[in-house]
């Protein structure tokens, strides 16, 4: 008779796969400098793609490729996902020209579609009930350290074995998570699956996107008042809105919105969608300036805002357990205004002439307490409210929302840096105005979420990495 598999060793085994996704994400901010230097025949804009084609096809295919795996087998889709994830990250690290590097990527977004939400669901059926919220946190707290050690990490990665070696890193990764889940994770599905999440939207989903970032780093040749823009644009917001509607007719939605009726639901996203895009502008925005505009190495600016996401990675879960007694909405508000002041702190402070204890460390402690107010509690508070069989679709749905806000983060800040010649101050003033801005609007939508009620039992425990 078989010996029945312990709980802690697929968490273990899941974990493996999750660390390699969430530490790949942020090594990529850091690694993007050397990147764009190895193919210098190619244009900023289109080496952005680097980072937008990974977000958009992850925001289109997490929701369809969870449903995948409660219809086909969690352990099988997890399997495949971490083999697909691999060898994307193997020809990331070969890849002889910009165009192959950007089709790897996308391959390594479709094994992280499916192998985020089914490392989780296998963690969810192998965990007795009264222990899910600590195996959950957990879970989630692996990714988020991975994140956080992400940029240093990256740093001294590409510094000394250069940028192909952040993806090359994945592959001992992959292959011990590959061969421990063959032998340990028990497989699960559905009962009774129902139908798969309609691929037309999908498709309408990733389509629109892509078009509105391609028309946002574009930016820096058409410009903003451009026909091509507006064109562009407008043609990006059709197809979101033919998305949206199809949303509300078909039997099988890729979102369903009937969860926005729910109050905090929908303020929380759209408080999370604002968060990403101030957040993954700040990461970007900054990497780019030590690099552009103070002349740092990849290694000294990994290491320049290295202490920002250790300081979230500690101080996250203590800010979780206080909203768990005043509430999301308490928290969210000073944080986003915390967020807002780091901004404005740059744009009083930073100079041409490096000077970091001074000018840039001040900001980062006040960009990473807000960070670590806000990242937890917009995840607790979206599915605050919601019924207990609706946190899977719910969680799921915060997470495609975030990454639709960090291709808009990204987009934006090569729309405005992609134009600097050896570095121009004034183009950074214009991302850490995006920051002040952000925070202050997430203090703004976050005034719309239920008073005072606790923190839910069931957060989103994907921490917010890309």
């Amino acid at each position: 008779m078989a010996r029945p598999v312990s709980e802690w060793t697929v968490l273990t085994s899941t974990s493996l796969a999750v660390v390699a996704v969430f530490l790949d994400t942020s090594i990529l901010f850091v690694a993007f400098p050397s990147i764009s230097a190895s193919f210098s025949d190619v244009s900023t804009t289109t080496m952005s793609w680097v980072l937008n084609a990974y977000t958009i096809v992850f925001a289109a295919l997490l929701i369809p490729a969870g449903r995948l795996a409660d219809r086909i087998g969690r352990r099988k889709t997890f399997l495949t996902a971490v083999v697909i994830f691999t060898v994307a990250s193997v020809l990331c690290g070969l890849a002889p020209t910009a165009g192959l590097l950007i089709l790897g990527r996308i391959l390594q977004a479709v094994g992280a579609a499916a192998l985020v939400p089914s490392s989780l669901a296998l963690v969810l059926q192998t965990f007795p009930r009264p222990k899910i919220p600590m195996a959950v946190a957990i879970w989630g707290s692996i990714g988020a350290v991975a994140g956080a050690a992400g940029p240093t990490i990256g740093a001294l990665v590409v510094e000394n074995f250069g940028w192909r070696w952040a993806f090359f890193i994945n592959v001992p990764v992959g292959i011990v998570s590959f061969v421990m889940g063959r032998r340990v994770l028990p497989e699960g599905r559905e009962a009774h699956p129902g139908r798969l999440p309609d691929p037309l939207g999908v498709v309408l989903l990733a389509s629109g996107l892509a078009l509105l970032a391609y028309g946002i780093v574009k930016t820096a040749d058409w410009g903003w008042t451009s026909v091509e823009f507006i064109g562009c644009t407008v043609i990006a917001v059709g197809l979101l809105a033919v998305f949206i509607h199809r949303c509300r007719v078909v039997p099988n939605p890729l979102l369903e919105l009937s969860l926005f009726r729910v109050r905090n639901f929908r303020w929380a996203n759209a408080a999370a969608f604002v968060f990403a895009i101030g957040f993954n502008a700040m990461f970007l925005g900054n990497i780019l300036f030590f690099t552009m505009v103070w002349q740092f190495s990849i290694l000294e600016a990994g290491l320049a805002i290295g202490l920002g996401p250790l300081i979230v990675a500690l101080t996250a879960p203590w800010f979780g357990k206080l909203a768990g007694h005043i509430g999301q909405r308490a928290l969210l508000i000073p944080g986003g205004l915390v967020f807002a002041t780091g901004g404005a702190m740059l744009l009083a402070r930073m100079g041409t002439t490096p000077s970091y204890v001074t000018e840039f460390l001040p900001a980062l402690l006040f960009t990473a307490v807000g960070v670590a107010l806000c990242l937890p509690q917009l995840s607790s508070a979206a599915v605050q409210g919601l019924p207990p069989d609706r946190y899977g679709a719910g969680s799921a749905t915060t997470q495609a929302v975030r990454n639709l806000g960090a291709t808009i983060g990204v987009a934006i800040v090569i729309a405005f840096v992609a134009g600097a010649t050896g570095g121009q101050l004034e183009d950074f003033r214009r991302v850490w105005w995006l920051l002040v801005v952000c925070g202050v609007m997430i203090s703004l939508l976050s005034t719309q979420l239920t008073p005072g009620a606790p923190a839910s039992a069931h957060p989103d425990p994907v921490p917010a990495a890309a």
